[in-house]
């Protein structure tokens, strides 16, 4: 095991009907006068934006509302929302939704504070300073609730890029799973395979002899393949809806990471397709990662074989231990696709003419990508091709 720091300050306030008492924590962690930002219609709709109004009303707190994050969220409202934080004076963000909303709002938050260009932070530039961030979260999913990272879009060329940083983990996360209860049922499975992509991104490592975190990643996964076929077939189980929020948390807050090499290619390979075709990212990982692990497969077959036995209940074939790797892939995909995931570019609406312009997005030139496994662009092309044929 490798030497690390871990550092999660988030307070975490969990379980039905939290997100009434918003308000006291935003007081608690500083803000007087908050910008509220959120997605769609949805919010409103529900009475959401309601209760936690009258929750930051209760406690004298100002808010200007910011609405309008989309999936895979775009810089022209992030410069919007700095712009509204400047001007208004805003001390505190308030993200009401998902992982999108989350990493506008961490977006926004880099930006305030900032002399340049807020995308000079998804371009490198590490960030030092932010406004403070508490969450309302929707959808168990991208795990941004929990973690230092954020994901935006630049709208010109269509770039998805990604910043992190330890000031942009929020001061505090309300986590009601019964906010997750009306989701459909794609959307609750695109959460489901992002929370899986983050556990392998982990897993999946050259360091060895790191067995607490092979266990606890592997707990999650187990987590997932439980509970997830029990949320689509009964929405309202808020027991398998808790597991799911909470193992969405503890999956991305690094916990799981920690003291050990990541790989993180399939989520870069795969934002190009989110990109390009505005796709959701998790149906994007159900389509990339399997290829992925079908592609870098040999350089540990062991660990694959590892995963297959462990989690997907292979027999561990000891003569050809290659044969168990692939039935866990196998095993990966028809998950996949039994909680209505696409395990194709045909079924997540990609074409195999754009391959090139993926490739070239993805912006590694001559050079080669770091992770598991190293890729260059060859090797880029050579997964996204699996991906465009793959089949169960």
């Amino acid at each position: 095991m490798k030497n690390f720091n871990f550092y999660s300050p988030t307070e975490f306030v969990f379980g039905k009907e939290r997100e009434n008492e918003c308000g006291q924590y935003v007081k608690k962690h500083g803000g007087s006068k908050i910008l509220l930002h959120f997605g769609s219609n949805s919010a409103k709709k529900s009475g959401l934006l309601d209760r936690v109004k009258k929750s930051l009303e209760k406690e004298g707190i100002a808010y200007v509302e910011l609405g309008g994050v989309q999936p895979n969220p775009h810089d022209s409202l992030v410069y919007k929302g700095i712009e509204i934080c400047r001007k208004e004076k805003i001390d505190f963000i308030l993200a009401v939704g998902g992982g999108s909303v989350i990493d506008s709002a961490k977006a926004i938050a880099m930006g305030v504070p900032y002399d340049g260009d807020f995308w000079d932070f998804y371009s490198g530039k590490k960030p030092t300073t932010a406004l403070p961030i508490g969450t309302v979260l929707t959808i168990a999913a991208a795990g941004s609730e929990g973690s230092g990272d954020s994901v935006i879009t630049k709208e010109d060329g269509m770039l998805k890029r990604g910043a992190s940083g330890d000031c942009i983990r929020p001061k505090f996360s309300i986590l009601n799973p019964q906010l997750t209860c009306t989701l459909p049922a794609y959307q609750t499975a695109c959460g489901a395979t992002d929370i899986m992509a983050h556990t392998f991104e982990r897993y999946f490592t050259n360091t060895q002899e790191v067995e607490i975190t092979d266990r606890l990643c592997e707990a999650i996964l187990l987590t997932m393949i439980k509970e997830t076929p029990r949320v689509i077939q009964d929405p309202n189980n808020y027991e398998a809806r808790a597991n799911i929020m909470w193992a969405g948390m503890v999956c991305h807050n690094n916990i799981t990471g920690v003291g050990r090499e990541q790989d993180w290619n399939s989520h870069g390979i795969e934002h190009e397709l989110s990109a390009l075709y505005d796709c959701a990212h998790g149906a994007g990982l159900a389509v990339i990662m399997p290829a992925w692990m079908e592609y870098v497969m040999q350089h540990d077959v062991m660990r694959f074989a590892q995963v297959a036995t462990r989690v997907w209940g292979c027999q561990m074939n000891f003569q050809h231990p290659e044969v168990t790797a692939k039935e866990g892939i196998i095993a990966f995909r028809r998950f996949l696709s039994s909680i209505g995931m696409p395990i194709n570019f045909k079924e997540l609406g990609a074409r195999g003419e754009d391959i090139p312009k993926l490739v070239k997005s993805f912006g590694i030139g001559e050079g080669e990508t770091g992770g598991f496994v190293h890729l260059n662009k060859k090797d880029i092309e050579n997964i996204y091709t699996i991906a465009l044929n793959a089949s169960l």
